[in-house]
């Protein structure tokens, strides 16, 4: 299939999927990262929670989302995405605006742990959702449109925050956070179909061509017996583990940097939320660009390897510069963050060009599942690591290590569909 047929397929589906998938991924977003501004911004104080227990609260999130997302990717695609995500949106809403209301460390564990069970469904089933439009040649851009949820989101809810705290407390930060989930649910209900041939926007036309397309790409694949032979395979449990030790870094950084900046620079709360907004406003044109280098030039290995690679480099530096300079180590920190962001769309473009479909929604949901785990063990270590030190330093080295492991398996993890029997 040549780069220009995509082009011809249906280009509604851009302005009519796109932004769906954008807004509910960047609500989700929304009430899994601003823990770390509650935490900065009197929570811990108020509740009387120490360095240690408060980041196992904020990891508890992670550790609900990790046990639910295979069970989420399977329902989204043997079901209905639409229906599980309306449900979870409005559990997610009620649960984010509970955050606001707690008062006890149990209250608040159960809240963090259920939002992370309610939230675990929306990054399997919406890319599994894609998967169904997008084609081998549009797919990373697809992805990373949706993952443009994540730094964009955390972009402006960094200043929001900052401000929201500044007036309002960290209580009615998190109560006024969670509204947007709830309404947005009712919306989606309207707007969202799962499948091309569920589309009354779309000609007759245009969904067999699309089908067609689609059908075309996995008619070299060896299909897969069943979920428990994918989830074995070297293929899946590779980006498994690539997935891990890349989000150990990637939301130790996200959950604490709050936290960290503060500390370190010793301004204020709205302050500390626009140096912490830098970082994924540098994400942004990092990731549309090596989103269209990915599909142009099919390199979806190459963007990882790099990009990690330069965040394992940039946490590393900065931890070298340590409090001797402030805004040249701020400056390596918010390289990280933008490089850690950039490869997303390109490896989950991936899986579902070298794992059959008949499989495909599992081993997805399998991988995004570890790196929920690591995004729990980035976000409690990191957490634990800032508490008992008092300062930033052992948790760059943490997740500068772990973001080296992830490059290393990197290295030797395949990303194409040479080897198709061995998937």
């Amino acid at each position: 299939m040549s780069h220009d047929v995509p082009k011809k397929l249906a280009p509604a589906r851009w302005k009519r999927l796109i932004p769906i998938a954008f807004i509910t991924y960047s609500l989700a977003y929304l009430d899994r990262a601003n823990y770390g501004f509650g935490a900065a911004a009197g929570l811990a104080d108020d509740l009387n929670i120490t360095a240690s227990t408060s980041s196992m609260l904020g990891a508890l999130f992670f550790l609900g989302y990790f046990f639910f997302q295979v069970p989420g990717g399977i329902y989204a695609e043997k079901r209905s995405a639409k229906k599980l995500i309306f449900w979870s949106l409005l559990v997610w809403g009620a649960l984010a605006t509970a955050t606001g209301m707690v008062s006890s460390i149990p209250m608040l564990a159960a809240i963090r742990f259920s939002l992370g069970v309610a939230e675990s469904a929306v990054m399997p089933a919406m890319l599994v959702f894609l998967s169904h439009w997008f084609t081998k040649q549009e797919r990373s851009k697809a992805n990373t449109f949706l993952f443009l949820g994540n730094p964009i989101t955390v972009l402006w809810m960094s200043v929001l925050s900052g401000y929201l705290v500044n007036s309002f407390g960290w209580r009615g930060m998190f109560i006024i956070e969670g509204v947007p989930a709830v309404i947005w649910a009712v919306i989606w209900w309207i707007i969202f179909v799962d499948r091309p041939r569920d589309a009354k926007w779309l000609s007759d036309k245009e969904k067999i061509d699309l089908e067609q397309a689609l059908a075309a790409e996995q008619k070299d694949m060896k299909p897969i017996k069943n979920y428990g032979e994918a989830f074995r395979s070297p293929t899946v449990l590779a980006l498994s583990f690539i997935h891990f030790f890349w989000n150990i870094g990637m939301y130790g950084f996200i959950m604490w940097l709050p936290s960290i900046l503060k500390s370190a620079s010793g301004l204020g709360i709205v302050a500390t939320g626009w140096l912490s907004a830098a970082p994924y406003l540098l994400a942004v044109p990092l990731m549309l660009g090596a989103s269209y280098f990915s599909d142009k030039f099919q390199k979806r290995k190459l963007i990882v390897l790099v990009f990690l690679g330069i965040g394992a480099i940039s946490f590393i530096g900065s931890f070298t510069l340590g409090a001797s300079n402030f805004w040249l180590s701020y400056t390596l920190l918010v390289i990280a963050g933008g490089a850690m962001y950039t490869p997303y769309g390109p490896f989950f473009a991936a899986i579902p060009e070298i794992i059959p479909r008949n499989v495909v929604a599992g081993a997805m949901a399998f991988i995004v599942s570890f790196g929920a785990l690591g995004s729990f063990v980035g976000s409690y270590i990191v957490g634990y690591l800032n508490g008992t030190t008092g300062g930033p330093e052992a948790s760059y080295i943490f997740m500068g290590s772990s973001l080296v492991v992830a490059v290393l398996l990197t290295t030797v993890t395949r990303f194409n569909n040479k080897k198709v029997a061995t998937v």
